[in-house]
């Protein structure tokens, strides 16, 4: 299965081992072409990055390029400002690709208790994984 990884750039290291656990189990996993900019960066540093990618290079639409020859979309919802479960905007576009691609979505954690789109994350139908890569098929 081709899966596209994605999350808060914040957690860009934990979702590159996450595509290298995915590829040891027979996935083609890829996620943003931009990741290893990321590496060993401070958040703040993440936070300038980001913006200069997205305004700079199409970094939406170049991972919109790449969800489009995808099977599904696993989003690595690690913990973020406090929240538990953290989905961002640019995480819920993704899902958003992937929805309308009729592709699979797969949360590695529980749907987070977020106002605003909590309940288009659940009409999104993730299929919650609890961390068991595993039960990505």
């Amino acid at each position: 299965m081709r899966i596209g990884v994605a999350g808060s750039m914040q957690h860009t290291e934990k979702m590159m081992e996450l595509c290298a656990r995915l590829e040891e189990t027979g996935h083609k996993a890829f996620m943003s072409k931009f990741g290893p900019l990321f590496v060993g960066k401070t958040d703040e540093e993440k936070e300038k990055i980001k913006l200069e990618q997205k305004f700079n290079h199409d970094a939406i639409r170049e991972f919109w390029d790449d969800m489009k020859g995808a099977d599904a979309l696993l989003v690595a919802n690690y913990d973020k400002h406090d929240i538990k479960n953290y989905i961002g905007g640019n995480a819920f576009l993704e899902m958003g690709f992937a929805h309308v691609l009729s592709q699979k979505i797969f949360l590695l954690n529980p749907i987070p208790k977020i106002p605003y789109y909590e309940t288009e994350i659940v009409a999104m139908r993730p299929i919650v994984i609890n961390g068991d890569l595993r039960k990505v098929k």
